[in-house]
């Protein structure tokens, strides 16, 4: 099957891959989203146990993503991983800090003796919630706006920014991005927990939050996105490799090309009815609608970065140090075996979707946290 395939047909299949775990880790955020919510919608300490209790047994799925869309870029793309990981060294240490605290105020918060209290750990999981979805945005922003490296000729890359990744949060396309993640992952926390708690006071405030939290997500991610299609873009040319600059780069790579522009406008659509259907009507499946749609268009944004000859982490020190799908991968061998591997993945989304199935087969209440089971 793969055999046959080019190596620039490898890169773009695996590219796919990549753009399509980081959509479903997109989605799988509103874990960091309802962990900011905790104290908002949850007034007494049983309402914040079925919050947390409801996100305890989805936050592995979060995890677990992010560790394989980040083992998959390692070994498909190995010198974005390399710059990236090793230049922006503060953002990528701030992050996995926040994912580290997470994991520990799971597995801690309701362990007898537990000298640090139950707070200090909910304390954690805002932080989490906080930094892993603004940097987590800003690092994708990136894909367009570029970051200052350079990479010589021995792909040996140095970062050549002085705050080693921190000047990324000031610039502000990048911002408005982290913050359009980070509102998202809000808003879809709130459809999960009118979707996964039996709780008429979580509810009711669940829904006045979703259009506190719906407003600021379209604001910057309007801003974001406009701002992406008036912009000069990061093109190269498919004969001389050379990255120049090019006007109107990704408002030009939606009209050449038009499927992703479609999933794109599609995905865009499915967030707003899954928005919208949840604040007028009782409505209690909002998040699976809303959670296709966070899906489609976080795919079309990673194709945009990435295809229709786009550097997709372009450098803004050297222009020829940019990183694109060919210059960035590795080789047709490792891609070749790494593609019979992935065709796991199916499996993989099944065996999450099925996991899902069996824990939400009834909502959570306040009776299921007096019983005799594991409670986070």
């Amino acid at each position: 099957m793969f055999e046959s395939l080019s190596h620039l047909a490898l890169q773009q299949y695996w590219w796919v891959i990549i753009s399509l775990l980081g959509a479903i880790l997109v989605f799988l955020l509103f874990v960091q989203g309802g962990q900011t919510l905790i104290y908002t919608l949850g007034k007494t300490d049983m309402e914040r146990r079925l919050l947390i209790n409801s996100l305890g047994r989805k936050w592995e799925f979060t995890f677990s993503t992010l560790v394989t869309f980040g083992g998959a870029f390692f070994a498909s793309f190995p010198l974005f991983y390399a710059t990236s990981f090793g230049g922006a060294y503060w953002v990528w240490m701030l992050i996995l800090f926040a994912f580290i605290i997470q994991a520990v105020s799971y597995e801690f918060r309701s362990k007898p003796n537990n000298f640090l209290g139950a707070k200090t750990y909910e304390v954690f999981l805002f932080i989490n919630g906080v930094l892993g979805t603004i940097l987590l945005g800003i690092v994708v922003a990136t894909f367009f706006t570029g970051s200052e490296f350079s990479v010589n000729e021995m792909n040996f890359s140095k970062w050549e920014g002085a705050a080693m990744g921190l000047e990324l949060v000031l610039n502000p396309h990048n911002l408005s991005l982290g913050l359009a993640i980070f509102f998202l992952a809000r808003v879809l926390a709130i459809l999960y927990f009118m979707n996964n708690i039996d709780d008429e006071n979580i509810f009711s405030r669940s829904k006045k939050q979703l259009i506190y939290n719906a407003i600021p997500f379209l604001v910057f991610f309007l801003v974001f996105v406009i701002w992406l299609m008036f912009i000069d873009g990061f093109a190269y040319d498919p004969v001389s490799k050379k990255v120049s600059y090019e006007s109107y780069k990704y408002l030009h790579n939606f009209l050449q090309m038009p499927l992703v522009l479609i999933i794109f406008l599609l995905g865009v659509v499915l967030v707003l009815l899954g928005i919208g259907k949840s604040i007028f009507t009782i409505c209690t499946k909002g998040i699976w609608v809303a959670g296709a749609g966070t899906i489609m268009t976080v795919l079309a944004l990673f194709l945009l970065a990435g295809f229709n000859n786009t550097a997709f982490y372009p450098s803004t020190f050297d222009l020829q140090s940019s990183l694109t799908i060919e210059n960035a991968s590795s080789s047709k061998y490792t891609l070749k075996v790494m593609g019979y591997v992935s065709l796991m993945v199916p499996f993989v989304i099944a065996y999450i979707w099925y996991t899902w199935r069996l824990m939400n087969n009834k909502k959570i209440d306040a009776d299921e946290m007096n019983e005799d089971i594991h409670i986070y």
